[in-house]
């Protein structure tokens, strides 16, 4: 019988995130440089070789998936990879199919999501102001966003916004961030921005919104009850009472979630991060290329759980960004 992934700290693995392209159509200050060097497409695991290695972990016990990019809905023939994944949700493997996106594609494959099993997304979404949503994604559109949650929505997708909590941009969208996202019947998601790559001109420091005092304005202004409930990932969640809402804290800073990780990373190149606040990594590129024995890269995926580190070292506490990693986001995979 295939034993499940366990990490050198009891913890089993049951959540895998796939960046299936470094490329994105927008260029978000806390992400990445506004000229970006993307892969040579040679590089890249093919979706061929993405179906390969996500089944081997699915076989391996992982019952969640989550596709991120980049903007993975931006990769050439993207669906059909999906499709593909499919076949593990109806053989009850996998628990969950899923994706993260900036929302600039979703007018266009919302309904073929749904079709491929599909029933939640993340949208990234930091602001709801269009002057400053194009300033922080530099390239992007806020009406072709609100179009594509309009499109999951009516698609009959579960959306829920993620905003990073950035000082001084968004701090004062706080409210009006949580009504919006309460009449629509979306939930939030808080996430402290994260010191990954190079972002040119920008500062960490004074970007950093620590989600204790974000929590402590909102419970200014509403009641907030603690949930036990876990969505597979980092998240810590509350309700708010007088809205039902259910709001999401991702604290890789203020509070370390790391005893209870239960998921990796695979870059769009085949890496594999089980941390992401490490720069520690083994490649799976290599076994899938040059073995057609699963047994061969099943090997290299246990070796590399073998290796999973205890936690990460961010750390922002003495005014300087400590812990930081050289890889940008969008190379990990959001």
């Amino acid at each position: 019988m295939t034993q499940p992934l366990i990490d050198p700290f009891q913890r089993a693995i049951t959540y895998l995130r796939v960046s299936v392209t470094d490329r994105c159509d927008f260029r978000c200050v806390y992400c990445m440089s506004e000229n970006m060097t993307f892969l040579p497409k040679k590089d890249l695991l093919s979706l061929e070789e993405l179906d390969r290695l996500c089944s081997s972990f699915v076989r391996l016990g992982v019952q969640k998936l989550r596709i991120t990019g980049g903007e993975p809905l931006v990769r050439k023939s993207i669906m059909t990879f999906f499709d593909a994944m499919s076949r593990h949700l109806a053989s009850g493997a996998l628990k969950e199919l899923t994706l993260t996106t900036n929302g600039s594609q979703l007018d266009r494959f919302a309904k073929d999501l749904v079709t491929a099993g599909v029933k939640r997304v993340n949208v990234s979404l930091d602001t709801l102001d269009d002057k400053k949503f194009a300033d922080i994604t530099r390239w992007g559109r806020l009406p072709q966003v609100l179009k594509g949650i309009d499109a999951a929505q009516a698609a009959g997708l579960r959306v829920k916004i993620n905003a990073v909590a950035l000082k001084g941009f968004n701090d004062n969208e706080l409210f009006s961030i949580q009504e919006w996202c309460a009449e629509r019947d979306m939930d939030l998601t808080w996430i402290e921005v994260m010191p990954m790559g190079d972002i040119g001109n920008e500062d960490r420091l004074d970007q950093y919104w620590s989600l204790k005092d974000l929590r402590a304005a909102l419970a200014e202004r509403y009641t907030l009850t603690d949930l036990a409930e876990r969505s597979g990932g980092p998240a810590r969640y509350v309700r708010i009472e007088e809205t039902g809402q259910k709001i999401g804290f991702i604290t890789p800073l203020s509070h370390n979630f790391c005893e209870s990780c239960n998921r990796v990373r695979i870059t769009c190149t085949g890496e594999i991060f089980t941390c992401l606040g490490q720069e520690g990594h083994s490649d799976l590129r290599a076994p899938l290329r040059t073995s057609q024995d699963d047994a061969v890269l099943e090997d290299a995926i246990r070796a590399a759980i073998g290796l999973k580190p205890k936690g990460h070292d961010f750390d922002y506490s003495r005014q300087d960004v400590a812990g930081r990693v050289s890889r940008h986001m969008s190379h990990t995979g959001g």
